[in-house]
């Protein structure tokens, strides 16, 4: 008898549907009890219990994760996997036939207990089919979950856990006025106040304020709460994708008037909403809040193109200065230096914006917030490398005697004034024009942020100003010039 015993391991799963006949303690039992009828030994170490998790998603079950590794092992610690049903393993048949298959290497064999199979391909085919059909069963089940869901939706029901700000009360958010008063701030600091995320959350933090788990703010957490539309009384289904972060199409959206008390007026909130919508925000951009001055991260190196950054001098007086140098000089992998004090750099960059406002000729890039620029630039660029390749082949088929001359002239006349065309639109992309209503907006804009650059505001306002209308600075020490990248939101 003892040829034929086996080691084996148990792997127990309660989905979140709750629509399993048998509870973890019944599976288990079921499962020993065909161990022992069986010859397999199963030890407490490989009892594999998941409760309330979806079998959708292989990688989103750890317990299951951690008994895959120990079935991949070299020390082969198990020879097979009991399950209840098949559909406790996987309800997905694409990732059950490849964690089965990889099992299968490894002589790991799995068994549902109330499934028996024959041997041979007839059992194989049935198992698959059975597979199928659990798939099958938990598609149509989550397609009738979804539609509850999103009828309570329209009705104005909320069915999520509470944000900050609320908790729930009879299947209804009910205001927490000490969570309320925060979010009443985060609003206001950013309408108000003109104030960044970074910087709310900072302030937030260093005054004792913290989140619904208690944890301290981030730049992320203030996001969520500036875009959620349930502080204004409105409640948002179907925005992201269940389980992941990746936001739906806005036409999958469900936002209906809830039937909570809201926090804020729909005016504050949509003021809040105008402003994230029509911020330009560079990617990877560092946040405005940690720089040590307003022009950190702005002002660029004319020789290798890297940012000034700051450090701190004595002059021989001994007093403390700051200044800026290029990043790379530092490290040694640039040549030039380009050392300028941080009092003579802001005069230079203040002068020039006086000089702006003084004239009224204004030069800038339009940006498109919701159609990236970087991309815009891409999708332009790519265009006119192909107009340069198809300009090669038609010059070398007119060398090749291919084409004719009148061929060769009547293409390069199309390709020219396609040329033009593409031209003309990065044109329009980038420059702004030197008169009218929206060159006039613009230059009350730079009066504004010049006026707050030449008060007492702190580093964090000031910074965060400057980069709604400066996208870089480019500063060249060897000619003493300075220019800067001037750009508006569109």
């Amino acid at each position: 008898m003892a040829e034929h015993l086996k080691t084996g391991a148990l792997y127990i799963r309660v989905s979140t549907d709750k629509q399993e006949e048998l509870s973890p303690d019944a599976q288990k039992r079921l499962l020993l009890d065909y161990a022992r009828t069986n010859n397999i030994i199963i030890s407490d170490d490989f009892i594999f219990l998941e409760n309330g998790i979806s079998g959708k998603r292989a990688d989103k079950r750890p317990e299951f994760q951690k008994m895959i590794g120990y079935a991949k092992s070299k020390e082969h610690p198990i020879d097979v996997i009991l399950v209840w049903k098949f559909s406790r393993f996987a309800r997905n048949q694409e990732e059950s036939i490849v964690y089965k298959s990889l099992l299968k290497k490894n002589n790991v064999d799995v068994i549902s207990v109330s499934e028996p199979l024959a041997d041979g391909p007839f059992g194989s085919l049935i198992e698959r089919i059975i597979e199928w059909m659990d798939e099958y069963y938990s598609i149509r089940l989550s397609g009738e979950v979804f539609r509850g869901m999103t009828e309570n939706a329209m009705r104005g029901n909320y069915q999520c856990s509470s944000p900050l700000g609320y908790r729930m009360k009879d299947g209804r958010p009910v205001i927490v006025p000490e969570e309320a008063a925060i979010i009443k701030r985060i609003f206001e600091l950013y309408v108000y106040e003109n104030k960044g995320m970074h910087s709310i959350a900072k302030e937030l933090n260093e005054s004792g304020c913290r989140t619904k788990n208690g944890g301290r703010f981030e730049r992320r957490s203030i996001e969520y709460i500036l875009k959620n539309p349930l502080y204004y009384g409105m409640i948002r289904w179907n925005y992201a994708e269940r389980g992941r972060k990746k936001i739906k199409d806005r036409s999958e959206w469900i936002i209906k008037k809830g039937i909570h008390e809201p926090i804020i007026s729909e005016k504050l909130w949509q003021s809040a909403a105008n402003r994230y919508e029509t911020e330009y925000r560079p990617k990877k951009q560092q946040p405005s809040g940690t720089y040590k001055h307003w022009l950190s991260g702005l002002v660029k190196c004319s020789a290798c193109g890297a940012s000034l950054s700051t450090s701190l001098g004595k002059s021989p007086a001994g007093k403390t200065y700051m200044y800026f140098q290029c990043y790379r000089y530092r490290k040694g992998t640039c040549s030039v230096s380009h050392q300028i004090s941080a009092i003579k750099l802001e005069t230079a960059v203040l002068d020039g914006l006086h000089e702006i406002l003084a004239s009224g000729n204004v030069s800038y890039e339009k940006i498109r917030i919701n159609e990236s620029a970087d991309t815009e630039q891409i999708r332009i660029n790519r265009l006119l490398s192909r107009l340069d390749i198809k300009e090669t082949r038609i010059k070398e088929a007119y060398l090749d005697g291919i084409d004719t001359l009148e061929e060769y002239k009547a293409n390069k006349t199309m390709i020219t004034e396609e040329r033009n065309r593409i031209l003309s639109e990065l044109s329009s992309l980038k420059q702004g024009t030197k008169n009218g209503p929206e060159t006039e907006n613009f230059l009350k804009e730079i009066k504004n942020v010049y006026d707050i650059l030449t008060s007492d505001a702190d580093v964090a306002y000031k910074a965060e100003l400057l980069r709604k209308i400066v996208t870089s600075i480019d500063y060249d020490r060897p000619g003493d010039t300075l220019t800067i990248h001037l750009y508006k939101a569109q």
